[in-house]
């Protein structure tokens, strides 16, 4: 059983990858889509949205980096997977599950599930261009409008030589609201012989019971669900091998914030580590009712050294009482 962690853009970035690889329980990680037009991006490009092509295609915790692409044109699709291969990636990632208007108006990520002809000349064309060992994967939903073409596309995925395929169980008008199809997931695997990666709302150990159970993926992938409970791959990697831990608490999850934040201090201005402070808070309310009021506390701060003033002054009262 693999556990990967899913791409979200400007959310899961290499910061929050080293973190969460480190707590444990993944076995890989895919990074936010780098956009693809008609032309061979220059390396830092890569470098920018996977600078673990610097480690060897690993976080610090070991785990391997996959470069996820997006984009609509084979040819310009192949030789930037080529050179993503080139630089050191651990497979190749091809989105075409991306739901956001400013992509799909692009004919970019889910508006491509109109058309699985399309989806088979891509995936060709980045299959061929790099070593067979290299792995190739395409993540997709269940359709754009409807789920019509869902086995079509899951087929066309197969047929064009793809190492595995990641579904998120939604349609495109789907988006994320709820409810999340798994049972479309079982029926999905039953025409394919590769691997199939189930995505979409496991939030809990019990969520990937059950998951597992409607489905019959051996294998998944977490998003949402990990930002907003940092262990949950390792809750889950525990309860796979007939252990129970608790979960992390708010006092852990704290530090992990403060090491975000100070790590970000590296090469990013201290206004985007600010927001991405609050916008990591914001997802873990989810989970942990603490961080409601530490959010509340930092919604109006917009220096660095203030908010960090406030996460270790509550992070000091914790240990203290």
């Amino acid at each position: 059983m693999k556990i990967m962690l899913a791409p979200m853009e400007g959310v899961v970035d290499s910061y929050l990858r080293d973190i969460l690889t480190n707590i444990g329980g993944y076995d890989l990680c895919v990074t936010e889509f780098v956009r693809v037009v008609d032309h061979l991006l220059p390396k830092k490009v890569f470098k920018r949205f996977c600078v673990e092509l610097d480690t060897e295609g690993k976080t610090t915790a070991g785990t391997p980096v996959i470069v996820q692409l997006l984009g609509s044109n084979p040819e310009a699709m192949a030789i930037n997977a080529a050179r993503a291969a080139e630089l050191g990636t651990a497979g190749i990632d091809l989105n075409f599950g991306c739901p956001a208007m400013c992509v799909n108006k692009r004919n970019g990520g889910s508006y491509l599930l109109q058309e699985p002809q399309r989806l088979f000349d891509i995936i060709s064309a980045v299959r061929a261009a790099v070593d067979e060992t290299i792995p190739v994967s395409a993540k997709i939903r269940l359709g754009f409008n409807n789920t019509d073409l869902a086995l079509d596309i899951a087929r066309a995925v197969e047929d064009a030589g793809a190492s595995y395929v990641t579904v998120h169980a939604r349609t495109k008008a789907d988006g994320y609201k709820a409810p999340v199809r798994w049972e479309w997931l079982a029926k999905i695997n039953e025409v394919l012989t590769i691997p199939m990666i189930a995505n979409g709302d496991i939030n809990s150990v019990d969520d990937y019971r059950r998951c597992v159970e409607i489905s019959g993926c051996e294998h998944i992938m977490i998003g949402r669900g990990a930002v907003a409970r940092p262990d949950l791959a390792r809750q889950i990697r525990d309860f796979q091998n007939g252990n129970s831990n608790p979960i992390m608490k708010w006092d852990e999850i704290l530090v992990l914030l403060i090491k975000m934040s100070n790590d970000m201090t590296r090469d990013v201005k201290t206004r985007y580590i600010v927001s991405r402070t609050k916008q990591w808070l914001a997802m873990l309310k989810r989970e942990y009712p603490e961080a409601i009021d530490c959010f509340t506390a930092i919604r109006r701060m917009k220096e660095y050294e203030d908010v960090q003033a406030s996460l270790n002054e509550r992070l000091d009262n914790l240990k203290s009482s």
